[in-house]
């Protein structure tokens, strides 16, 4: 489990693709690492292989290729890293499993200060788990959604999220990995609308065109 707090910016050195997948080595300046920790690359939650001097090598499965944004991924380009959680951390981001739901893209970007106001378009699939104040998941970062309309939201990046991360440096079009709030999640599946990983979210029986009523939030426990 990640909080969506990058604590490291690596650089992808090698990558070697075969038929399943891909063998990456990461450069970072971490030299306590653990065969088999997780590592969170640009919010995919990856295992450590190998540990030669100077980073990391890291496993990717053809399906997480196709899935998030590391199958087009080139050697030279830099990538957020954070480590698990450990047991009696401050929490200071939100959960984050490290499984991506889908990609969006950048999709504006507006000056406000020190600070910058960014809106990414989301898969349609997706767009039902955005809320303002709510919490989202981008390229590993933990933000918080400003505002939601349709299929776009935005965030206002403070100065310290500039510079600490990459997002700032993100052109207009630009892909990135997604992860909802796995809690939005998990109320969707009570509700019966999981809506997620490609499957059209399915209203219960009974339960109206948007299928959430108070009735069955009172029923499942929430109210």
């Amino acid at each position: 489990m990640f909080t969506g707090l990058v604590e490291e910016i690596g650089t992808v050195r090698d990558i070697q693709r075969g038929a399943l997948g891909s063998t990456m080595r990461i450069e970072c300046p971490w030299r306590d690492l653990v065969l088999g920790e997780s590592i969170a690359v640009n919010g995919v939650c990856l295992s450590v292989t190998t540990m030669p001097g100077g980073g990391f090598t890291c496993d990717a499965s053809a399906e997480t290729l196709e899935k998030t944004t590391l199958g087009a991924i080139a050697r030279g380009t830099k990538v957020h890293l954070e480590r698990a959680l450990r047991a009696g951390d401050r929490f200071g981001g939100h959960v984050v499993s490290g499984h991506v739901d889908g990609v969006g893209k950048v999709a504006a970007k507006t000056p406000l200060g020190d600070a910058l106001k960014v809106e990414f378009e989301v898969p349609e699939v997706l767009a039902r788990f955005l809320a303002p104040k709510g919490s989202i998941t981008v390229d590993g970062v933990s933000l918080t959604v400003n505002g939601a309309t349709g299929t776009r939201f935005d965030v206002v990046l403070v100065p310290i999220t500039r510079e600490k991360t990459l997002l700032d440096q993100k052109d207009v079009g630009a892909p990135i990995n997604l992860e909802v709030d796995v809690l939005a999640k998990y109320v969707a599946r009570l509700l019966g609308n999981p809506g997620v990983d490609g499957v059209p979210p399915q209203n219960p029986p009974g339960a109206g065109g948007e299928g959430v009523t108070l009735d069955l939030l009172g029923r499942t426990g929430f109210l």
